[in-house]
């Protein structure tokens, strides 16, 4: 929304100047008291002057300008009233930037918000800035809550509950979700409408920019065998495997990980300080030793040359799986990993700020294990975590 340009008076801008000749304070000092810029001070105050009648010449008699010199007792008078006017205007910004949502909304709404913050700002001050009577806040207090009033109190307070839960990470679909899981009666409009009123959205990401893996190096190149089919019915048929890096102070910290492409579950990872094929492969074996998977298993990768070294083809033939990678300079051929490793850096690496690695493996470990695998649900899989996915697949 546009900003209203303010407008000030001639009566305003007079006093502005005359506080400015009278104080003997700066006019940085003024123009921040009132909540103006320096430069319309001092453009007021050029104005005043050449409008006045020109300096007479020392010794000589005439009237001084009426409108720049006052006695003592008046230009208190005058400093105590553009104070109160200043305060005044303070508090109509304040509720202003709090209220900003509620200055569109349905008078139910406003008036809840009156008596939120009735307590910070008076009450006619409120009702003025917002565009509501005070009769008619009066009135609807003094009226009974209705039954949908009360029932969308709760309904917003399970809301809060499940946001606050999840850290801001949940839009209105995963709310909705959660609260039908709970048991919990309600539209998912309903609960969109609840959240967009009170501002309640989910943490915003930067806009995703695909990034290609340099594969510009001599090593074989497996053929796409996923061709971009991300539904697999089964776990352990289809394993997903990136690489992303995460900023510290101390430099950057990479993450390979592996991802069931069924059941979306992060089955393996690896964090190491380099890029070296070490990294790859430690979460390749994590990743074995947990899922134990079944000869025939498709790995698919980029064509990074973590994923090509000899001593990464050699663990897939141990445990006799086949390599599948990616399009030369086509992420969207690994979008579901693609995916993952863009909400791990919405909802937590751009949260952070991380003085050492060991501090961001902490953080990224108990994120992955124990939140993404077993708390977020998922719309790929109808609602529902990784882990229950993968329980109800065994």
């Amino acid at each position: 929304m546009a900003k209203t340009r303010r407008e000030f008076t001639p009566e305003f801008k007079r006093e502005a100047v005359a506080l400015l000749e009278s104080s003997g304070r700066s006019q940085l000092q003024i123009a921040a008291e009132l909540g103006i810029q320096p430069s319309m001070l001092r453009q007021w105050r050029t104005v005043l002057m050449e409008g006045l009648p020109p300096k007479r010449p020392a010794g000589l008699p005439g009237p001084a300008p009426t409108s720049l010199v006052a006695s003592p007792s008046d230009q208190a008078a005058e400093i105590a009233r553009l104070r109160r006017e200043l305060d005044r205007t303070r508090m109509e910004r304040d509720v202003l930037k709090k209220a900003n949502r509620h200055r569109h909304a349905d008078a139910q709404m406003t008036f809840a918000f009156i008596e939120q913050h009735a307590t910070t700002w008076p009450v006619r001050l409120m009702c003025r800035v917002l565009g509501v009577s005070s009769s008619g806040y009066s009135g609807w207090r003094a009226r009974p809550e209705s039954a949908r009033s009360a029932s969308n109190r709760q309904l917003f307070d399970d809301v809060q509950r499940i946001q606050a839960g999840h850290q801001r990470r949940y839009g209105s679909p995963r709310v909705h979700a959660a609260l039908r899981a709970e048991g919990r009666i309600a539209s998912r409009g309903r609960v969109e409408r609840l959240m967009r009123r009170h501002g309640i959205r989910a943490l915003a990401g930067r806009r995703f920019r695909p990034c290609t893996t340099d594969s510009r190096h001599d090593l074989p190149i497996a053929a796409n065998l996923l061709k971009q089919q991300f539904s697999v019915a089964l776990p352990n048929q289809v394993w997903l495997a990136d690489i992303t890096y995460l900023p510290t102070a101390e430099g950057w910290l990479y993450l390979a990980a592996v991802l069931d492409l069924a059941t979306r579950k992060i089955v393996g990872g690896s964090m190491r300080d380099h890029m070296r094929t070490e990294l790859t492969s430690t979460a390749l074996m994590i990743a074995t030793q947990r899922q134990r998977p079944s000869a025939g298993l498709i790995c698919h990768s980029d064509r990074g040359s973590q994923y090509a070294a000899e001593a990464y083809r050699r663990q897939l033939d141990d445990i006799q799986a086949i390599p599948s990678m990616s399009r030369a300079g086509c992420c969207y051929d690994n979008a579901p990993m693609e995916s993952f490793f863009h909400t791990l850096k919405v909802e937590l690496v751009h949260q952070r700020r991380w003085v050492t690695r060991d501090e961001a493996r902490r953080d990224l470990f108990a994120s992955i294990e124990s939140y993404d695998n077993r708390q977020r649900l998922h719309s790929d899989l109808g609602s529902i975590t990784p882990e229950q996915a993968e329980r109800n697949a065994g």
